[in-house]
């Protein structure tokens, strides 16, 4: 049972993670300056996947200390070692998900008022996952606004002077990139993502 839900390993590490927040709002980040393939998927993702690894480290500690070296040594069925390792799983996925969306599942599956700590998985996931296109999504608002100022402006500038001819986009783009150096944008990045969840 245990080696058939590994199967499942990565949906759970996409939607039952950090993993889904960092990879949108990183995907955001590329398009707001104006570069769909730099970095490319392959980047993007295993810096999402590392990010995941170190922001949920304390998670990982957790399962592997109550679930899976208890079923290793023996002294726990694999049924139990599950439950034991969907806790800490579920108790950081309620930390980061809106109570709204909690509600809303527990309305559309009919659910009776039920106690936090008794949720069903199957309705802390999805709640999970909306909660966290909410948060990636405000994000990367937040990270379009700086760069669609300079859009703006390159775009007054080169109508002022009369060039109609020239895509304000490719002039706009040296601009975006210094800003972004500038400014160490990958680590603020980096810092507001791994800031961003309530571990």
């Amino acid at each position: 049972m245990l080696f058939r839900s590994l199967s499942l390993a990565p949906a759970m590490v996409m939607l039952m993670t950090s993993f889904t927040r960092i990879v949108v709002v990183l995907g955001f980040l590329r398009t707001a300056i104006g570069l769909p393939n730099a970095p490319a998927n392959q980047i993007i993702t295993g810096l999402a996947l590392f990010l995941t690894l170190f922001i949920m480290g304390p998670t990982i500690e957790r399962v592997n200390s109550e679930a899976l070296q208890p079923y290793l040594k023996g002294t726990t069925t694999s049924a139990v070692a599950l439950d034991a390792a969907s806790t800490p799983i579920k108790d950081f996925m309620l930390k980061q998900t809106r109570t709204a969306d909690l509600e809303f599942f527990l309305r559309l599956g009919r659910f009776p008022p039920t106690a936090v700590q008794d949720l069903p998985l199957r309705v802390v996931v999805p709640a999970f996952v909306i909660s966290e296109l909410h948060t990636a999504f405000k994000m990367g608002f937040s990270l379009f606004l700086p760069f669609l100022v300079i859009d703006l402006l390159v775009s007054s500038v080169l109508m002022s002077l009369g060039m109609m001819m020239m895509p304000p986009a490719v002039v706009a783009l040296p601009f975006k990139l210094l800003l972004f150096v500038l400014v160490d944008g990958w680590q603020l990045v980096i810092k507001g993502l791994v800031e961003s969840f309530n571990t």
